[in-house]
C-alpha cells in the first residue's frame, strides 16, 4: 500500500518515543522507505542504533553531521519526503516548529518540508492544557499541519489526563489515510449502506441473512482513503469500523430506509453494498406452545426497495451503484436491474462461485454499466473496492 512512499519520523523528547521503533518497523513491513529525525533530547529516551537497525537509514540528529554523502541533507531529505510525522511532539518542539524556529535537523527539516505535516502532541496533561501550547497547536494548524489528537490514560508522570500519544495503529491509520492513495474523490461526499438487517419476529427472534458487512466495510475505506468524506450506514456486523469514517448504525430494512432518505440527497456518490431482508414480519396471527413445540404463524410483509427508491429519487449529477447477488443467470438479470432501477453502476456476482458472496475476504465481480461489462477475476474485497472506484471515477458526472 505504501511501496514507493519515503516517510519521515520526527521524534523528540518524550517517554513515548520507544512507540515510535514499532512503528518504523510497521512501515518497513509496507515496503516504503523510512528516515527517522531525533531531536538531541530525544536520544535520551532511545538509541538511535535502534532505528538505523529498523530503517536500513542513518538516523539524523546532528545539521552538521559530515558521516553522510555531501548534500544539503535536510533540503535534500524535504524534497523526497511524500509525509512527516512528528511524533512524539513535544511542548518545546511544537513551540519551534509554530513559529519558525529551525535549531538542529529535524525542526528545520520540517520546516523545508511542503509535504503533509502530522503532529502528534505527549506530554504531561497540564502542560498540554496550557494555553500557550494550546495556541501554539491552533497556529500550527493555521499553517496547515495535522494535529492528533492525544488520548486520555494514565501518564508516566503519575498523573491522569489527557496528553498520552495515541497507538501506534492510530499514527499508522493517518500516514496511510494521508499517502497511500491518489486523492481523486477529495472533496466528495460519499454514502455507502453495508451489512444485513435484521427484523424481529417477537423480543428475542428476528430474520436476517449471511451478509458479513465486509464488502461495503472495504468500499467505505476504500472511499477514505482516495479523499471522499463518507457516510457508512450499517447493519449489525463484527468488522472493525474503518477509521475516519462517519457510522450510523441500524438495525431494521426500516431504520436503514429512514437512515439513507435523510442522509443520500447530499452525497455525490451512493454505493448501496447491504442485504437488506426483503419480507419483515407485520403480524403473529396466533402463538401457542404444543408438546413443548413453539409454533408461530407469521405474515410477511415486504421491505421498502431502498435502490428503487435511490433511482426514482436521486438528483442531477448524482452517481448510484448497486449490487446483484444471483444465484443464476447473472449477467442477464443484474442488466435487467441497472435499467429498471435507474441506476449508473451494478456490481454482480454469483453466490455459487467459490470466494465470491458473503463472509468471505474474496470476491469474484462483473461490474456492468450501460456502456460496458468488466469481469474480474478473485480479488481481495479491497482490491474489488478500489475498482469500483475506479469505474466511477472515470463517469466524470460530478
Amino acid at each position: 500500500m505504501l511501496k514507493g512512499k519515503n516517510v519521515v519520523l520526527a521524534v523528540t523528547g518524550s517517554i513515548a518515543a520507544y512507540k515510535i521503533a514499532n512503528l518504523a518497523s510497521m512501515l518497513m513491513k509496507q515496503h516504503c522507505k523510512v528516515t527517522v529525525l531525533m531531536t538531541q533530547n530525544a536520544t535520551n529516551f532511545i538509541n538511535p542504533i535502534t532505528f538505523e537497525t529498523l530503517t536500513g537509514n542513518k538516523c539524523l540528529i546532528d545539521t552538521f553531521d559530515r558521516g553522510f554523502q555531501y548534500s544539503v541533507e535536510h533540503v535534500s531529505l524535504a524534497k523526497e519526503t511524500d509525509i512527516v510525522l512528528v511524533a512524539p511532539a513535544s511542548a518545546n518542539v511544537i513551540a519551534k516548529m509554530a513559529h519558525g524556529i529551525a535549531d538542529d535537523m529535524l525542526t528545520t527539516t520540517v520546516l523545508a518540508c511542503e509535504c503533509p505535516k502530522l503532529v502528534a502532541p505527549a506530554m504531561n496533561t497540564h502542560m498540554f492544557h496550557n494555553p500557550i501550547v494550546q495556541d501554539n497547536l491552533k497556529m500550527l494548524k493555521r499553517y496547515g499541519m495535522r494535529i492528533i489528537q492525544p488520548d486520555t490514560g494514565y501518564l508516566a508522570c503519575g498523573d491522569f489526563g489527557e496528553g498520552k500519544m495515541p497507538s501506534e495503529e492510530v499514527l499508522m491509520s493517518y500516514i496511510i489515510k494521508n499517502i497511500a492513495y491518489e486523492k481523486d474523490l477529495r472533496g466528495k461526499k460519499v454514502m455507502v449502506t453495508a451489512g444485513p438487517t435484521q427484523e424481529a419476529i417477537d423480543p428475542v427472534r428476528f430474520i436476517t441473512n449471511h451478509s458479513s458487512g465486509k464488502m461495503g466495510y472495504a468500499i467505505a475505506k476504500a472511499c477514505m482513503l482516495r479523499g471522499a468524506e463518507v457516510t457508512l450506514i450499517t447493519g449489525p456486523t463484527g468488522v472493525k469500523t474503518p477509521d475516519f469514517v462517519k457510522v450510523i448504525p441500524i438495525i431494521s430494512a426500516q431504520d436503514m430506509f429512514v437512515a439513507v432518505k435523510d442522509n443520500f440527497m447530499e452525497q455525490d456518490i451512493i454505493i448501496k453494498a447491504a442485504a437488506v431482508a426483503d419480507y419483515r414480519p407485520s403480524v403473529i396471527a396466533e402463538e401457542k406452545v404444543k408438546k413443548s413445540e413453539e409454533h408461530l404463524n407469521i405474515t410477511l410483509e415486504k421491505t421498502t426497495d431502498i435502490l428503487q427508491f435511490l433511482g426514482e429519487h436521486r438528483r442531477r449529477g448524482q452517481i448510484l451503484c448497486g449490487f446483484s447477488m444471483e444465484t443464476e443467470h447473472m449477467v442477464e438479470n443484474s442488466k435487467a436491474k441497472l435499467e429498471k432501477k435507474k441506476v449508473d453502476l451494478i456490481v454482480a456476482n454469483n453466490l455459487k462461485q467459490e470466494g465470491a458472496g458473503f463472509g468471505t475476504e474474496t470476491n469474484i465481480v462483473t461490474l456492468i454499466t450501460k456502456d460496458s461489462e468488466i469481469s474480474l477475476p478473485l480479488l481481495s474485497k479491497d482490491e474489488v473496492a478500489h475498482k469500483i472506484l475506479d469505474i466511477i471515477v472515470d463517469m466524470k458526472v460530478f
